[in-house]
């Protein structure tokens, strides 16, 4: 009886060319050949020796700079809102506290008619984010322990869970739980100012107490007891904790004179309270807007992100993602009516920080290199080319003749140093392209939009880019 033949699979062939044949070594590689075309293309052109000369001896930056943008750069807005005084973040990622907490300070400051010296402890609001981050990232530890080791959740959770970074809706989780102090209850301290070295310790505990909290659940350990576990996990961080930022007060007592030389006596008070009594901002009636035009993603769409917060019991990411006109118009009728803005885009863009400006045309890179920059802002987004990295508060627009925003003013918290003395300028293209999520007061949305705000949110995996930390 004649057997039946083996049939073998074929090997798998990646790479092959349209003919099904594997590419030449000479395709796939440099060769001496290419390297000698590149060579003479690049000494063909006079302009490229030029940009080489240049280049080589002055910062890239300055030599592209735009002369004709440079000249009209300016800081001057037709509608501006009162701010405090310019507050710095120093070497810190917490631009996104700064951002909430300068608008309220200006409340505190109508409020006791006090100067505009006046702030709200950053030091407090980042105590409390640090110790809710810690106990976030266990609880995330507690849910994925079947992950396995180098999963790429379990590494995402693992690669930097303190970060200072955060969103507009873990700011609000904050203050509502702690409320706050004034800057004179709990002042800066060095590692709130430079938090490299604090955030490190932290953070090898951190992963010292996943790999603990792992093996007690591989060995059957029950959920009570791994929380207990945790607990004393938490303890210990809070101890860290003060020792670099300080203890938080409960309360504090709270006496003050105003600009007309009038004292005033709150006596013992707590965070809450004070919160309540002198900023008393509706931080509840915000929502957060985003601008993402990737095509994997849909407008007038809610939106959340797995594994992204800090207060376990408090309110999730929730992101609605809108048309640019829905946020800026938004974002003008605030001003318009004396309040400012927490936004967040990519600043490191475009952005001259001694002018104070951020423009598209600001730098000439295309001249200088001799090629155009072809991805648009849904392609940066799909190809890791850009993100949201800083938040910061829009504190005035310029509209031209016709309503339409030219440009708008942004009280930064990067000091008062640049020609803008703090604030920064950024025209509205630039606004088109880098500005992806502003928080605004929900009266301020269209009408059609609102039902949306209560459907279950689409869930996003944690990587996603609108997953991104303001720092």
């Amino acid at each position: 009886m004649a057997t039946k033949p083996v049939v073998r699979a074929r090997r798998a062939t990646p790479n092959r060319n349209g003919n099904g044949k594997p590419p030449s070594k000479e395709a796939a590689s440099i060769t001496q050949g290419a390297l000698d075309a590149f060579q003479r293309s690049f000494e063909s052109d006079p302009k490229n020796r030029l940009a080489l000369n240049a280049v080589t001896k002055t910062a890239v930056a300055s030599v592209a700079s735009n002369r004709r943008a440079v000249i009209e750069a300016n800081h001057v807005f037709s509608h501006t809102i009162k701010v405090g005084q310019i507050t710095s973040q120093n070497r810190s990622g917490r631009c996104w506290m700064f951002a909430g907490l300068n608008p309220m300070r200006v409340a505190a400051i109508k409020a006791m008619n006090t100067d505009d010296k006046f702030e709200i402890s950053q030091n407090y609001t980042m105590f409390w984010d640090k110790l809710e981050k810690s106990n976030y990232f266990l609880e995330s530890i507690i849910k994925t322990v079947k992950e396995p080791i180098g999963s790429r959740l379990l590494d995402h959770l693992l690669a930097s869970p303190i970060q200072d970074g955060g969103q507009w809706d873990m700011f609000v989780n904050l203050i509502r739980k702690y409320g706050v102090v004034p800057k004179s209850a709990m002042p800066e301290s060095d590692s709130s100012s430079n938090t490299g070295t604090m955030n490190s310790a932290i953070t090898r505990k951190l992963r010292e107490y996943a790999s603990k909290l792992r093996k007690s659940s591989a060995k059957g350990v029950g959920a009570d007891a791994v929380r207990r576990e945790k607990r004393r996990m938490l303890e210990e961080v809070y101890r860290m904790l003060a020792i670099h930022l300080g203890e938080p007060p409960k309360e504090f007592y709270w006496q003050w004179r105003d600009k007309d030389g009038e004292f005033h006596r709150d006596g013992m008070i707590t965070p809450q309270a004070f919160f309540t009594r002198h900023v008393n901002d509706d931080i509840d009636a915000k929502i957060c807007l985003i601008h993402c035009p990737q095509s994997g993603k849909s407008m007038n769409t809610l939106y959340t992100i797995e594994y992204l917060g800090n207060v376990v019991e408090g309110e999730i990411i929730k992101y609605l993602n809108v048309d640019l006109k829905v946020i800026k118009k938004a974002a003008i009728e605030m001003i318009s009516a004396g309040e400012s803005v927490w936004f967040g885009c990519d600043v490191g863009k475009m952005l001259d920080r001694d002018l104070g400006v951020l423009d598209m045309d600001l730098f000439d890179y295309e001249t200088l290199y001799g090629t155009k920059f072809g991805l648009d802002k849904a392609s940066r987004l799909d190809y890791g080319d850009s993100q949201m990295t800083h938040a910061m508060v829009f504190a005035g627009v310029d509209m031209d003749e016709r309503g339409k925003p030219t440009k708008w003013r942004v009280e930064n918290s990067w000091g008062d140093k640049g020609e803008g003395n703090g604030f920064l300028t950024m025209t509205d293209d630039w606004f088109d392209q880098f500005v992806y999520e502003v928080a605004v007061d929900r009266k301020y949305l269209p009408q059609e939009l609102l039902p949306i705000l209560k459907n279950k949110p689409v869930a996003l995996p944690p990587w996603d880019p609108m997953g991104a930390l303001a720092l």
